[in-house]
């Protein structure tokens, strides 16, 4: 019977190779080479048996791995071998990466340098505008058309923009009025005079006349008894006064500021364009988005009627393309992939805020760092911004539990957002005195399940066996019962009516986990809520 011999070449504990069978000097050979066995008693068939099936007895240099752990490696391959597949075919491959995979492509930053800390700080705040403004490109588009129309063909013109806060209209806005001055500079065109302001800011909702006059300095001219308002209209009416002046693009920002009961501003605000000889093109922000419905029936109407251009709240992706490219400047990974993520997926859910996600970053960046002043103080290390070499942290520290901490990670984030969009009643708990806390800690331990009322009897024995546990003097019955009625006027509580007080039904009317949550941080009700 011949022998089966593998196409691959093999070891065997000899060290020996068996030799390729198909190619020896460009020539093919078929006669198979015998194998060097232990023992010379082996017979013919166990050598078959042991060529086709790879005993894992079998002394080899390399290890056996399964090939469930990574798909493009073969069984018998070596580590290193596979690890430099795997990097050419990541490098190779045209698929798109993925968040993880660009994660992984940038070092870890280092917390504690004062420098990068404060960088990263920088480029997370809102008021820092980024160079290139993204996701908003459809929006930009259509407001840069509009005010290229009005300054090409000299027309008035009026715009409203609306959105939920934190969606990008008035920074759109900034970027806008950049690229349009270039333009007409740039095609031969004069460029308009831009006046930015913020309606909030007004005192008196029919200032905003007076400002536009100021900023085409025709306030000088003005007789006493010729309101801002009349003025404008009047050289707008006629075509000598209206050709001296040059194109006014004004900006004004919370309009919805400017809305009185007969909304008599806002109406002659906009009827200022439709003017025969008007130099205006108004454009006004709001975040109200029904407020062109409040308004725009009657604009129309007068003949005045803005174009509108709705910016929507930004969704998971967008969010998380905004964060990317603030972050991007950097040569380190701020954060998990997974960090990030978590922080868009909810505040998308949410509100689709860009200013609260921010925020909630920087939160988190602020929670790593009191961890690693945690770590630093619990090792009895010096201080954060003491004078210590980097050799002597890295002897007193694990190389690779300080890498993996110096990334914001998803638990950072976590706390982070429970602190943006905890509930208002937490904090009232954390306010509470502590034996009111004792109460809730055992009304919830004594609803869990079916029940959701209780006798003040049946509370006051759940109350008196946590404040054993716990070794705190209790109250009385008739001091927890006053009690009771305390949180029932806060509306934490119910308290019904009984001829017994300790017959009185309680009743929770709070949400369990806003006082779970608000009790997690002291250790001995967090360990009474988690237990059964």
């Amino acid at each position: 019977m011949p022998t089966i011999v593998d196409r691959r070449s093999t070891r065997v504990s000899g060290g020996s190779k068996v030799a390729d069978p198909i190619a020896i000097n460009g020539e093919i050979d078929s006669t198979p080479q015998k194998r060097k066995l232990r023992s010379s008693s082996t017979t013919e068939d166990s050598r078959v048996t042991s060529d086709l099936t790879p005993s894992p007895l079998k002394s080899s240099p390399s290890k056996w791995k399964s090939p469930r752990r990574c798909v493009n490696d073969s069984p018998k391959s070596t580590p290193n071998a596979n690890r430099g597949a795997k990097a050419v075919n990541l490098s190779k491959s045209p698929v798109k990466r993925r968040l993880s995979e660009s994660f992984l492509e940038k070092p870890m930053w280092n917390p504690k340098d004062m420098e990068q800390l404060n960088g990263v700080k920088e480029a997370l705040h809102v008021s820092r505008a980024p160079s290139n403004l993204v996701c908003r490109e459809v929006e930009n588009n259509r407001i840069l058309e509009f005010c290229k129309q009005a300054v090409e063909q000299e027309k008035a013109g009026s715009l409203y923009i609306c959105g939920c806060p934190g969606t990008g209209k008035s920074l759109s806005m900034e970027k806008v009025n950049k690229v349009l001055v270039n333009w007409a500079e740039e095609s031969g065109f004069q460029a308009p005079d831009t006046l930015s302001l913020n309606c909030s800011s007004l005192s008196n909702t029919s200032d905003i006349f007076g400002k536009i006059l100021d900023k085409i300095k025709l306030r000088r001219k003005i007789n006493s008894c010729t309101s801002p308002l009349q003025y404008l209209q009047k050289m707008f009416s006629d075509k000598q006064q209206s050709a001296v002046t040059k194109m006014l693009l004004i900006v004004a920002d919370e309009l919805d500021y400017l809305i009185t009961k007969d909304r008599a501003v806002l109406h002659e605000l906009f009827m200022l364009t439709t003017l025969p000889f008007s130099r205006f093109i108004l454009i006004g922000i709001a975040n109200a988005i029904d407020l062109a419905e409040k308004f725009l029936p009657k604009l129309q109407s007068l003949n005045c009627k803005p174009a509108v251009v709705t910016f929507r709240a930004y969704s998971k992706d967008q969010i998380i393309s905004i964060l990317q490219q603030r972050l991007k400047a950097f040569p380190y990974t701020v954060f998990q992939p997974q960090a990030l993520e978590l922080c868009a997926r909810k505040v998308a859910s949410a509100s689709g805020d860009m200013r609260k996600a921010l925020w909630i970053c920087r939160s988190a960046i602020e929670m790593l760092e009191s961890d690693i002043r945690d770590s630093i103080n619990s090792l009895d290390l010096p201080s954060l911004h003491g004078g210590v070499s980097d050799q002597q942290r890295d002897c007193a520290c694990d190389k690779a539990l300080i890498h993996e901490s110096n990334v914001v990670r998803v638990d950072h984030v976590a706390i982070a957002l429970s602190k943006a969009y905890r509930s208002p009643v937490v904090d009232t708990i954390q306010s509470l005195p502590q034996h009111q806390q004792i109460i809730l800690c055992s009304a919830v331990k004594l609803f869990r399940g079916k029940k959701k009322d209780a006798t003040i009897g049946e509370l006051n024995i759940s109350y008196l066996d946590i404040c054993k546990s716990t070794l705190i003097p209790p109250a009385g019955i008739m001091e927890l019962s006053s009690m009771c009625r305390v949180l029932g006027d806060q509306g934490i509580l119910k308290l019904g009516k009984a001829r017994e007080e300790k017959l009185s039904r309680v009743t929770l009317k709070v949400d369990e986990a806003d006082i779970t949550f608000a009790l997690q941080g002291i250790r001995f009700f967090r360990n009474c809520l988690q237990q059964s």
